[in-house]
């Protein structure tokens, strides 16, 4: 879509030049999103893409994978370098909505900012208990927990004129045991509920869930919960919301399916026979 009320467009090459971001300036990366729709209210674009910053890079304490790169990239990330979680890379970018044009110019930082409830980069980065680094119009740094920069249905923490830097997932949850489950009302349309769940070294459980839910909700246990336990807690979650992709009593009645499965595949497959998610459902409304 053209955007008719854009007259300058700055190709950054510092962080200097971010200075003409504000309420009608925004940043473009791959610009999926920003084209998409109409945006009436821009008269100025900043390309971030112009920076030069490394896609992915390796540290000592985990992976640090740049705002700007690409859904592509990210989901030709080495085994080696994913670790453990590894298959979770692929898995989330598959879960993007879009063919494979749009896996070639959508950034990881793009999905996280346009803070779509299904944004699958957002329930990656949550997942593995990821930070990101904002940097702030005032010059200065802030680092966040991902889980928390998704405030609502395409709301964030970020003000105008700041921009999203980067995603740093730590080798400690690079290296837990993941289990992914995700569905939509069509083969290959945009996810009507997402989950993650993650099984820590130490015995930590933890539960994510998004996309049907407006922010990423997350359930953390010291130890694998009983599917009882599990499945009062999504019931009691009230985050749940109703679209064309779904109304919200099914995305909670389908999470707690999909939510014992994980439970059962990172517990080795041992799943509770006993547990109802219809008793669990109906203990919370009671």
């Amino acid at each position: 879509m053209d955007l008719n009320t854009v007259l300058t467009l700055t190709t950054a090459r510092s962080r200097d030049d971010l200075a003409a971001l504000g309420p009608t300036v925004v940043p473009l990366a791959g610009g999926s999103d920003l084209f998409g729709e109409p945006q009436t209210h821009l008269t100025g674009l900043v390309d971030l893409q112009t920076l030069g910053w490394e896609p992915l890079t390796i540290t000592a304490d985990g992976l640090e994978i740049a705002a700007t790169c690409t859904v592509a990239e990210l989901s030709r990330l080495p085994e080696a370098i994913g670790r453990v979680a590894h298959p979770l890379f692929f898995q989330c970018s598959a879960a993007l909505y879009g063919s494979f044009k749009i896996w070639n110019v959508a950034t990881v930082g793009g999905n996280l900012c346009a803070s779509l409830p299904a944004g699958p980069m957002t329930a990656l980065a949550a997942a593995l208990d990821g930070e990101v680094l904002l940097w702030r119009q005032d010059g200065s740094d802030e680092r966040l927990p991902a889980a928390e920069f998704v405030t609502g249905n395409q709301t964030n923490l970020l003000e105008p004129g700041d921009v999203l830097r980067s995603i740093f997932l730590p080798t400690t949850t690079l290296d837990s045991r993941t289990a992914f489950r995700r569905i939509s009302l069509s083969a290959l349309g945009r996810s009507a509920t997402l989950l993650i769940g993650r099984s820590d070294a130490d015995g930590v459980f933890v539960l994510t869930i998004t996309a049907g839910t407006v922010h990423p909700v997350q359930l953390r246990y010291e130890s694998a919960p009983s599917a009882g336990t599990l499945g009062r807690d999504i019931a009691a979650i009230d985050a749940w919301f109703t679209d064309a992709h779904g109304a919200a009593d099914w995305r909670r009645a389908v999470s707690g399916v999909l939510a014992e499965e994980i439970r059962a595949e990172l517990a080795q497959g041992q799943a509770d026979p006993g547990f109802s998610w219809e008793d669990a459902r109906d203990e919370v409304r009671a």
